[in-house]
């Protein structure tokens, strides 16, 4: 990959005690390039704090209740007090641990799919629903402890590691425009279209235009930084267009978008007050066990099943795509210290089910201080105390709206397609699999669908040349799994589940 040249040679002597932990000298960073990755990082996947909230904090359980057992409002500053404090322990944990710059968080589709699929469910309670979340993660802990999760990650081919990479940069591109609200869904026949009717409209896509355009011309001109620069230029934009112009969000009560023309998520103005006292009440608030006895172990099972898959796959694409990013992987496409950043990621998910802010994962947004130039550990630490402080100036993180943080995944997502070059496509038998995995993850907007579809179409093609023995074992387990995993609609219809 094309990387701005370090300013710290790979063969200098370690400066420090902090230095020789994390191997910043040897991997060609410096501190003040980590630290300034890291915030990079945090501004980037700060909107989870946000965000969170609003998926979790609003619905109720099928018994009317909400976390906490308060109305909405009380549930929304416990789940973002508990989602930053959850995200930055672990993230610490992360850097110290593994050593390695990725970032961790509530992850989003799971915690959709806790809010509607799981915790609505005739009798369920939002702790029965979380301890499924401890549940799934304990299971991955045994099964990366066993050596069993590392085992399948080692046993994908190299050129379908570097798919994954690329995938996952369209598919993060593919986030930022739509978060930004460059690419939007129209109410006509086609499924996306260019910002407003077809055009660029509203001051909120200026401010992403000129930053993406910031990040670019810096970037071109190698200027260390240009990533944060091009956030806090264009954050500076946002806050003063809205209050000279008053432009409001694009969402009113119920998340229904009243002002297309106006901000995402959320509203660039200044705090009055830039501190909040956390609340912490949410954590240890989870039933281990109680979805067995309320919708039947078959149900629960079956749950459990599809949690454990899309956090088990995910984390090994976003690791891949981090590492080839940052110039850590192997020759055969491993990232460094792979066996402990599964386990971190684990515990992870074991401590966001208790914590009851939903399952915490790898976040691609990692990509953008890798983008930034971290390259280890420290990177990590760096974003784990901003999430820290995030539970006290949670106010101020709600000051960068979608359209200041969004052109930094632009930007990355870039980055990572230039591994593309690394598959053979003149190999079909390598190539098919390969595009499947790059496409769908996109198009499909899910990492593990992606996964997924690369190695079911792999094992397909390679029966399909009658070279059947070439396939790892452990991949045939897993693309049965995936062909489970894609089925399990009409599966759980087959055993009267609902």
């Amino acid at each position: 990959m094309t990387q701005a040249p370090s300013r710290t040679p790979r063969n200098a002597p370690p400066s420090g005690g902090l230095d020789r932990y994390f191997r910043i000298t040897e991997r060609g960073s410096s501190i003040g390039q980590e630290v300034r990755g890291g915030i990079v990082t945090f501004f980037t996947m700060a909107y989870i704090v946000v965000l969170n909230p609003l998926i979790i904090g609003t619905v109720p359980d099928s018994t009317g209740g909400f976390l906490g057992g308060g109305d909405p409002d009380r549930a929304r500053m416990l789940v973002a007090a508990g989602t930053a404090l959850v995200a930055g322990l672990m993230t610490i944990l992360m850097g110290v641990v593994a050593n390695f710059p990725l970032a961790l968080a509530t992850g989003l589709g799971l915690n959709a799919f806790l809010a509607y699929g799981v915790a609505q469910m005739p009798q369920m309670t939002w702790a029965d629903a979380m301890g499924l979340i401890v549940l799934e993660g304990i299971i991955i802990l045994v099964l990366v402890l066993t050596g069993f999760r590392k085992a399948v990650f080692h046993a994908i081919p190299a050129q379908l590691k570097t798919a994954i990479s690329v995938g996952i940069g369209l598919f993060i591109t593919l986030i930022g425009l739509i978060d930004a609200g460059f690419v939007r869904k129209p109410s006509g026949p086609t499924p996306v279209e260019l910002g407003i009717g077809g055009f660029l409209n509203g001051w909120p896509l200026l401010t992403f235009v000129v930053g993406l355009f910031l990040i670019i011309a810096l970037m071109v001109n190698h200027v260390k930084g240009a990533i944060l620069y091009g956030i806090a230029g264009a954050t500076v934009l946002a806050i003063v267009l809205e209050a000279v112009l008053h432009i409001g969000s694009q969402t009113g009560p119920g998340g229904k978008v009243v002002n297309p023309t106006g901000w995402g998520l959320n509203v660039p103005t200044l705090p009055k007050n830039p501190f909040a006292v956390p609340d912490f009440a949410l954590l240890g608030h989870f039933n281990l066990l109680g979805s067995f006895s309320k919708i039947g172990f078959v149900s629960a099972a079956l749950l459990v099943f599809t949690l454990l898959l899309a956090d088990f796959f995910d984390t090994m694409g976003t690791m891949v795509a981090i590492g080839g990013e940052a110039g850590l992987l192997d020759e055969e496409g491993n990232p460094p210290g792979s066996q402990r950043i599964l386990v971190v990621d684990s515990v992870a998910a074991i401590a966001g089910g208790m914590g009851s802010v939903s399952s915490n994962t790898s976040y691609i947004e990692s990509a953008a201080g890798v983008g930034e130039g971290a390259r280890t550990g420290l990177a990590s630490v760096a974003t784990g105390v901003m999430f820290l402080l995030a539970t006290f100036l949670s106010p101020l993180v709600a000051v960068v709206p979608y359209e200041a943080a969004t052109p930094a995944l632009i930007v990355v997502g870039f980055l990572m397609m230039q591994q593309v070059t690394g598959i053979d496509w003149d190999d079909m038998e390598i190539a098919i699999p390969a595009f499947l995995t790059i496409v769908l993850m996109p198009f499909s907007y899910s990492i593990s669908v992606g996964i997924g579809a690369g190695f079911v179409a792999y094992v397909v093609v390679k029966i399909a040349r009658r070279k059947a023995r070439e396939v790892h074992p452990l991949l045939w387990i897993v693309a049965a799994l995936f062909v489970l995993y894609f089925c399990i609609t009409p599966v759980k219809s087959a055993l009267g589940v609902q």
